[in-house]
């Protein structure tokens, strides 16, 4: 009988309930208690939480168990599996299904009996009520330092940066705190950008002059509509007092602190998975950086950006008739060509549509002036040009862009950091004192930043096609471009399988002139 051993940590450690001390107890415990053991099936997960199931030994186990490898299922304890109970419940389900016995040796519990497997989820209920104890100590640990008005990190607003500030404490020990210090090219735009939305209550003004005068933002990345209404929208530049205040109130957002003309930074704004909280769990405190934008204008600023959110117009730039958006690139510039309409065709078919450059839309022609190309006679001449194509040189691309759609593993860099920063979050859910707090927290900022760029890093490859068909079905079906892409019912799909085939499109209408860039090949000129 074969028998598998399912380990975890959530940090490197070679004391108490190690990896190595889990699998010699399981083992010891199978020798004593079963019989005919002819194997044992090892499987570690260190430097994961138990949150969820998502690690990596934990899949290749229910692979396996789904393959019926094993008979019997042994751990530890039962939150080494998991301490989310919905995702215990589903675990031991699944168990059930290919009539695998589970053993916990910690709590004596196991599955062969109904005894068994009602105690263990109960015991699960615990194990995800102490995971949840656990965060909102953290959580409340941070809101308490928000409420002072601390920097406590994550991106610094435009005309800022984070500095640490070494103060004495009432004992007389040295602490660090950080605090937001002003950067003086930056605040000048942030300046031009409040007063160029006084002047035309329009984001999309704003943005065309910033572009049409080759101004950047932070780190001298471009503007966007988006980044410009997130500065006007950020109280971290107003000079605060009562009437600001007031305003947060009206939105429901909890204050703290004395308007004293300083800044104010917003803290648990966003909840996991980047979705935004309710207003009322938001806390707005008064910093320790001087504000810039006098308070009559920044509420004057956040009145009109209210006002604008209500109107209802329709979006011009989505479009369910387009095949080449997002591989198709202004070949002047190299932006996004994105999807405007013409008048309606005097027959009621609907409008003629072309393809814009974005920058020269959005500078007003200042940094790009390529003409316009109406997009059902390009696309009509891409698919022409494709169709002539050789099926072999289709079928290489299309399994060369399988590879690049798998994301590689994070790397042990990644890794290794997550896992310190778990040692470091479990470290700042045992504190009491603020001064503990401030010291943890500013290696979990630092630790955090560079966290973040390598997890943007491997988004970024994760997300750079995602498609709605199975390349390797695409690859093994098809025979003849033409026949397949027109058995393919919607638009998604035809952009999907051009995705395949196509790295990207160039268009420039001066010389009229589209490069096809497929993937792993030079451009094809038409």
């Amino acid at each position: 009988m074969k028998v598998a051993i399912y380990s975890r940590k959530s940090k490197f450690t070679g004391k108490g309930e190690s990896i190595g001390n889990q699998i010699e107890l399981c083992k010891n415990y199978c020798k004593d208690n079963l019989k005919n053991i002819t194997e044992f099936l090892v499987y570690e997960d260190e430097g994961f939480s138990g949150k969820d199931i998502n690690r990596p030994k934990f899949k290749n186990m229910l692979k396996d168990a789904q393959s019926k490898k094993f008979k019997v299922l042994i751990c530890y304890r039962l939150d080494r599996v998991s301490r989310n109970i919905s995702d215990f419940y589903s675990f031991i389900n699944e168990l059930n299904k290919y009539n695998i016995n589970f053993i916990s040796i910690r709590e004596q519990f196991d599955t062969s009996t109904p005894m068994g497997r009602a105690m263990m989820y109960i015991a699960s209920v615990f194990a995800q009520l102490e995971r949840e104890t656990i965060a909102e100590r953290i959580k409340d640990n941070m809101i308490e330092l928000a409420k002072m008005g601390r920097w406590l990190g994550g991106q610094t607003p435009l005309g800022f940066k984070s500095k640490r500030i070494l103060h004495s404490d009432n004992k007389a020990k040295k602490r660090s705190i950080y605090v937001l210090t002003p950067i003086s090219d930056e605040l000048e735009k942030v300046n031009l950008i409040y007063n160029r939305y006084i002047e035309t209550s329009s984001v999309n003004s704003t943005l065309k002059y910033l572009l049409s005068n080759n101004l950047t933002g932070k780190n001298g990345g471009e503007f966007s509509a988006m980044s410009i209404n997130d500065i006007l929208r950020n109280p971290a530049y107003v000079m605060s007092d009562d009437s600001v205040f007031s305003y947060l109130k009206e939105k429901g957002i909890n204050t703290y602190g004395i308007p004293n003309k300083n800044g104010i930074l917003i803290y648990n704004k966003k909840k996991e998975q980047s979705k935004i909280n309710d207003t009322i769990k938001w806390i707005a405190a008064v910093s320790n950086h001087k504000g810039i934008i006098e308070s009559y204008r920044w509420l004057y600023v956040q009145r009109s950006l209210d006002k604008n959110s209500k109107k209802t117009t329709p979006r011009q730039g989505t479009s369910k008739k387009s095949l080449l958006s997002g591989i198709l690139k202004c070949g002047i510039c190299g932006s996004p060509m994105r999807v405007s309409y013409g008048r309606p065709r005097k027959d009621g078919s609907g409008r003629i549509y072309y393809y814009t450059c974005t920058m020269k839309a959005n500078s007003g022609k200042a940094r790009c002036n390529n003409p316009n190309v109406r997009g059902d006679k390009l696309e009509a001449i891409i698919l022409t040009n494709l169709k002539k194509l050789d099926k072999k040189i289709l079928l290489m691309e299309l399994r060369t862009y399988a590879k690049t759609i798998t994301p590689p593993l994070p790397k042990k860099e990644l890794l290794q950091k997550r896992k310190q920063m778990n040692a470091l979050l479990n470290n700042l859910s045992k504190v009491s004192n603020t001064n503990s707090s401030e010291f943890i927290l500013s290696k979990i900022n630092k630790l955090g930043e560079e966290i973040t760029k390598l997890e943007n890093k491997l988004n970024n490859l994760k997300n750079s096609k995602q498609c709605d068909f199975n390349s390797e079905i695409l690859i093994s079906s098809l025979d003849d471009f033409k026949t397949t892409f027109k058995l393919l019912d919607t638009i998604n799909a035809k952009r999907c399988m051009l995705e395949a085939i196509i790295e990207k499109i160039e268009w420039n209408g001066f010389t009229k002139t589209a490069y096809i860039n497929l993937w792993g090949s030079k451009n094809t000129a038409i």
